[in-house]
């Protein structure tokens, strides 16, 4: 058995899309079904990435349900928080959390132990980053930035 992706729905996949790129995943493969009205898109990391086009060792799958022909409201999804989190390792926590902020993102819980932090998509999806390694050396400002909303 081989582990092959996370499903993950989406609202606003340029957004969900951009959010993925901050942390460090790009854009491996993608299908847009004209008949069932949906696109799936997947995302890896370089490390897992067997090139554009190819299936690689562990993707994220985010897909997009096309707004109705009719104009009748869009799907919405709630209750991101029970699905639990997606996991990745990260060489600077301290690094990654600084870029995703740059990027306009919350840090949920912020990596104060210089070990974990947590995230949310623009579907409120938990993301948790763990530092690859040893624990870095506690610092600031996550040393003392509190946490904010759920993670």
């Amino acid at each position: 058995m081989r582990y092959l992706h996370t499903m993950i729905r989406v609202t606003d996949p340029d957004a969900t899309i951009a959010f993925f790129e901050l942390l460090g995943l790009r854009q491996v493969r993608r299908m847009d079904s004209e008949q069932g009205r949906f696109s799936l898109i997947f995302l890896a990391a370089d490390e897992d990435s067997k090139g554009e086009g190819q299936r690689a060792d562990a993707e994220v799958e985010l897909t997009w349900n096309w707004p109705a022909e009719d104009g009748s409201p869009a799907e919405i999804y709630t209750g991101g928080r029970n699905f639990g989190h997606l996991a990745y390792r990260v060489d600077n926590i301290y690094e990654t959390c600084q870029r995703l902020m740059d990027g306009g993102v919350t840090i949920n819980r912020p990596p104060r132990d210089g070990h974990m932090a947590f995230v949310r998509t623009p579907d409120n999806i938990s993301i948790e980053l763990l530092q690859a390694g040893d624990r870095l050396a506690p610092a600031e400002p996550w040393a003392s930035m509190p946490n904010t909303g759920q993670w």
